[in-house]
């Protein structure tokens, strides 16, 4: 049984990853498996971080926090291709750790990774930025950036609720061009999400048919909605049966997928937001990643 690096974001679920060191190092210790535990001190440590354990022969990196630090763990581990990643969820939506069906419970979560059993995920590229949850251009991408000002004063899921709200509001739909491989969309949305998990946003199951080992995106498009109609589809959201709605939201698979648009939009990866100008264009990578679970 290989080494483990626990990699802790200090500041991941307003605080509450930092608090799991004392039980990583308990369980660990009884264990008797070698480890090691570092604590990030800045944004984007992690890759470094990561990507120095993986060439010290640490067989497991484990993220300790939410989707951010998984995604920038991953990253470092892809850059040497060599280990497995971990996940302790300890973010405010941990949506990857949902769809790997990872115990939120720490303990339960060590313990996972314990037990040495792993899968090999698809891993997602959006102009050139890796992902491995989900990528969305449109109004969630706009209520991500606006909940990261909420956050300041408001913690958790209500977070998200009130930024969503304000977000919603304002929101204008987008004109959009889309190819999904061969297929040629042009359409008003009001959000598209390409799909490697199935949920985002603390739990809202917004591609109930992904597969995240199967080599295809799963592309959610929810067209031009009245927006008190909107208000109505939230509970659908977090159920997953928005799908049914067949005039409002369409779903497709395929491996890439351009989106051209005449306006700045911002886009979603991961919970992190870029600018995009023009075009986006998203692709499944050539290699997957291993990731303990069960």
């Amino acid at each position: 049984m290989g080494d483990i690096l626990f990699i802790v974001n200090p500041i991941a679920g307003g605080g509450k990853s930092k608090g799991f060191v004392s039980l990583i190092k308990e369980i660990m210790d009884e264990s008797k498996r070698k480890y090691e535990i570092i604590v990030t001190e800045k944004p984007k440590e992690a890759i470094r971080l990561a990507s120095h354990g993986s060439m010290k022969g640490y067989e497991t990196i484990v993220a300790v926090g939410g989707d951010g630090t998984i995604n920038e763990v991953a990253l470092g581990i892809l850059s040497t291709g060599a280990g497995t990643l971990g996940i302790i969820p300890g973010g405010t939506g941990n949506d990857l750790a949902r769809t790997l069906n990872i115990p939120n419970d720490p303990k339960k979560a060590i313990e996972t990774i314990l037990k040495g059993h792993k899968k090999k995920i698809d891993v997602g590229f959006a102009n050139d930025n890796m992902f491995l949850n989900i990528a969305s251009i449109g109004l969630d991408s706009e209520i991500v950036k606006n909940t990261e000002k909420i956050k300041t004063k408001i913690k958790g899921r209500f977070a998200y609720f009130i930024g969503a709200l304000n977000t919603l509001f304002k929101y204008r739909n987008k004109e959009v061009n889309i190819q999904l491989d061969n297929i040629i969309i042009d359409e008003e949305i009001m959000l598209l999400a390409v799909s490697n998990g199935k949920y985002y946003g603390g739990g809202f199951k917004i591609c109930p048919m992904a597969v995240i080992e199967d080599g295809y995106f799963h592309i959610c498009i929810v067209k031009k909605v009245p927006k008190i109609k909107l208000l109505l589809f939230f509970p659908l959201f977090f159920r997953g049966t928005h799908t049914k709605i067949k005039k409002n939201v369409e779903i497709y698979k395929a491996k890439e997928i351009k989106v051209k648009t005449s306006e700045k939009t911002d886009l979603n990866i991961d919970g992190e937001i870029f600018e995009v100008y023009g075009e986006a264009v998203f692709s499944i990578g050539d290699k997957g990643i291993d990731v303990a679970c069960e």
